[in-house]
C-alpha cells in the first residue's frame, strides 16, 4: 500500500488567471509527481471547481501519480516536467 502526501502549487498566471499543480509526495520514495494542473479565471465558476476536484479524485482512485506523470527527485523537476508534456497553460 503506498501513502502519499497531496501537495497543491499556485502559479498566478495573470491578474484573473491562476494554476494549481495538483502534486504528490511518494512517502516511502521521496520522489514528486504532478497529476494534473486546474487553471482558473476570474470570475471563478464554482461548477468548474467541483469537476476539477471530482477529476482530481477520479485520477488518483484510477492510478497512482507515479504512472500516470512519472516521478522526480524535486517537486521543481516534476512541474517543469509536467509543463513540457502539457505545456505550461
Amino acid at each position: 500500500m503506498s501513502l502519499y502526501q497531496g501537495l497543491d502549487v499556485w502559479k498566478r498566471v495573470s491578474k484573473t488567471r491562476v494554476v494549481r499543480y495538483r502534486c504528490f509526495k511518494d512517502l516511502s520514495s521521496g520522489e514528486f509527481s504532478v497529476q494534473s494542473a486546474d487553471f482558473y479565471r476570474l470570475p471563478l465558476d464554482s461548477k468548474q471547481v467541483s469537476e476539477l476536484d471530482k477529476q482530481f479524485l477520479e485520477l488518483l482512485s484510477e492510478q497512482s501519480p507515479k504512472e500516470r506523470a512519472g516521478s522526480f527527485d524535486s517537486l521543481q523537476a516534476a512541474i517543469e516536467a509536467h509543463d513540457r508534456d502539457f505545456g505550461p497553460e
